[in-house]
Order: C-alpha cells, then structure tokens, then sequence
C-alpha cells in the first residue's frame, strides 16, 4: 500500500486538521478497466485522526486515471500510464499521488519451447532444473515488467532445501517471460518438487493460467 500526506500551518488550535494522511492500493499500481479505492483521514495537531472530516478526491491526469466519487475517491483506471490523484480538506491539498496504469493482462502459460517437467540427476556437478519459464499475456502480445512468483514444494516434505535463481519472484521481460531455475542446495534428494509459477494482478487475483504447474524430478 502506497502512503502520502500533506501537512498545512500549524496554529494554537491543536483540534485543527492540518494534515491529510493518503492510501493507495495495491501500490499504487492497477490495470486498465480497474476501479480504484484510495483512502485517506484528516490529521489534527496531535496526529490523531478527525472523525467526520470530509475530503474530496480529484484527478490531475483525468485522460488515464477518473474520479468516480469525489466524496469517496473511487476512481476508473481508463488507460496505460501515469495518472495523479490528490486529496482535499478545505485548502488543504496532499501531494500528488502516482497511480502506475498498467496493461490489462489476459492469461499466463508456459512459454514456447518449455517444458512442464523435467529430471534432475543429482550426481552431476551442479543439479539445477532447465529453464522454468512463463509467459504473461496481453492478447496476442507478452507483457513485459510484470511479477512472477515461484513456489516449490517437495515430495516427500522434510529437511530438503532447494534454491530458485535468480530468486522466488522475478519479472517478465520485454517478451512477456520470466525464467528461474531450480537447484537442490542442501538435506535429503527428494522424489520430485512441484514449483507453482503465479503471474497476478496488482490486486492480487490470479490471471487465466494462473498458476502455472512445474514437476522436477530427481535422480540419482
């Protein structure tokens, strides 16, 4: 979540509001065709919030990001880009804050010429997996700068460690994949790990695809 605030003069009345304390969801970040829900409270000169203070919401960008309700904030994500939304009290204004428009994402699989499994044989130099590599997709286009993030679970469960690399979540590149790799770093050789790869929506919701199942097997 995304915070801002804005502070104004303050007087010797301690019960004014002189500053607006903003939320953004999600970081900020949303897609297109998504409704937004920012938040924000009134602050007196305690720092503590002002029960029934009424701020209104503006867009400084109104081509990429509008205000539904002003009274509430909720706000349309209307096209790719930068769009600022700002609170207000009276003449106290917040600082622009930035929502990161993204593309809307249709549906994540495994990429052209990867595979769904593949088998490890532990008694070579350096037991990593092939490529794990996923595709996030925006009709017929991958969609670049956008967070993959792998899970492995062993089979049998117990003291095995095993280490994706780069690491667990990594991003799309400019044609819409993100790679890693599985290594057997440490404890018993499992039967096999399942790595799940989860390529999600700035809200949190999976896409169509989503998640997508990997199977590595090991051998001696």
């Amino acid at each position: 979540m995304a915070t801002g605030a804005a502070c104004g003069q303050l007087g010797t009345d301690l019960d004014q509001v002189v500053a607006l304390e903003v939320f953004l969801p999600d970081s900020g970040r949303a897609e297109v065709g998504d409704t937004i829900h920012p938040g924000a409270r009134a602050l007196n000169g305690r720092g503590d919030s002002v029960a029934g203070a009424q701020i209104y919401w503006s867009s400084l960008d109104t081509g990429i990001v509008a205000v539904v309700d002003s009274t509430t904030g909720v706000t349309f994500a209307k096209t790719v880009g930068t769009g600022r939304l700002q609170a207000r009290f009276g003449g106290l204004r917040s600082n622009p804050q930035n929502v990161v428009v993204l593309v809307r994402l249709d549906s994540a699989s495994v990429a052209a010429g990867a595979g769904l499994r593949d088998t490890v044989v532990v008694s070579e130099p350096d037991s990593l997996s092939d490529s794990l590599s996923v595709k996030a997709w925006t009709g017929t286009s991958g969609a670049g700068g956008r967070t993959v993030v792998y899970t492995p679970t062993t089979y049998p469960p117990g003291a095995t460690v095993v280490t994706l690399l780069p690491k667990a979540s990594v991003s799309t590149d400019a044609g819409g994949i993100a790679v890693v790799r599985l290594r057997l770093t440490t404890g018993p050789v499992p039967d096999s790990v399942v790595v799940t790869a989860a390529v999600r929506r700035p809200n949190g919701t999976d896409v169509t695809g989503s998640p997508v199942t990997f199977v590595v097997e090991f051998r001696p």
